[in-house]
């Protein structure tokens, strides 16, 4: 331990700027505007450790409708791991959503402290990534960008795929600059949506939703148009959906790195 003075604050804009630098350094590859995003969903969800005025520590509790947390960006600076100084941040974070059913995606040797602290493994997410090519998207009738749409059917359909309402998030993520987000339209109904954004490296499509695999192919197929040939992209899946599995690996994308969904209260009731 230290003898120093630890402070635990909520985050200003720069210190979230500042954790996203190290969520990088850590190898995670945020978007480019993610702190804009999360951030618009719950500005006071956001938590920095100070060591003696030193930021060292990082955490994100993320507030959803009034049932659901989620738990991320939980980074200590490498010089300063193994003091105690992760658990204070991680209790600060924990209390913030005290009431709600808590998810997070851990790292997976780092599970079994997950579990030690109330959460039980749900499923694996697993990371692909894949290469741009020079393959056209083909004709796809009802395909439409979600800036024609109205914002109220996009939300409503995205809240089907999450535990609580997300609408504030929603409402940034599929705006956000530099991205696309694409709906996938049957007689006017959505059936589909997914959007691909920019990362610090490559690019990223998520959330990837529609009610059927061709639905889903369709989308994939033109949000992955944006690549340049060569380019890396990523998409994440949990490996119990098998049509989602099959989708990457049959766009020659490579598993990289897998996570292990988690919650504390039990596993929301969603389509996988």
């Amino acid at each position: 331990m230290t003898s120093k003075p630890y402070a635990i604050e909520t985050m200003t804009r720069a210190d979230l700027d500042r954790a996203i630098g190290w969520a990088a350094a850590e190898g995670w590859n945020p978007g480019r505007r993610d702190a804009d995003n999360f951030h618009a969903a719950d500005p006071d969800g956001f938590f920095v450790g100070k060591l003696d005025g030193e930021p060292i520590a990082s955490i994100s509790a993320v507030k959803y409708g009034a049932s659901f947390g989620f738990i991320g960006l939980y980074i200590v600076k490498p010089d300063y791991r193994g003091r105690g100084l992760g658990i204070k941040i991680w209790h600060v974070a924990m209390d913030y959503l005290k009431g709600r059913n808590i998810g997070l995606d851990g790292v997976l040797d780092q599970q079994d402290n997950y579990t030690k602290s109330g959460f039980d493994f749900a499923y694996s997410n697993i990371r692909y990534e894949g290469a741009g090519d020079d393959a056209a998207p083909g004709d796809a009738a009802g395909l439409a960008q979600i800036d024609a749409l109205p914002v109220e059917q996009v939300i409503d359909y995205d809240r089907a795929f999450f535990p609580d309402d997300r609408t504030r998030f929603t409402r940034h993520w599929i705006a956000q600059p530099d991205a696309t987000a694409l709906g996938l339209l049957n007689d006017q109904t959505l059936t589909g949506y997914g959007v691909i954004r920019p990362c610090l490296s490559g690019w990223k499509i998520g959330p990837l939703f529609a009610d059927t695999p061709d639905a889903a192919h369709t989308l994939f197929r033109t949000l992955k148009s944006r690549v340049k040939p060569g380019e890396p992209f990523y998409l994440d899946v949990p490996e119990t959906n098998r049509e989602a599995v099959a989708l990457a690996e049959g766009a020659n994308m490579q598993p990289v790195f897998q996570t292990a969904r988690m919650y504390t209260q039990h596993q929301p009731d969603l389509p996988l």
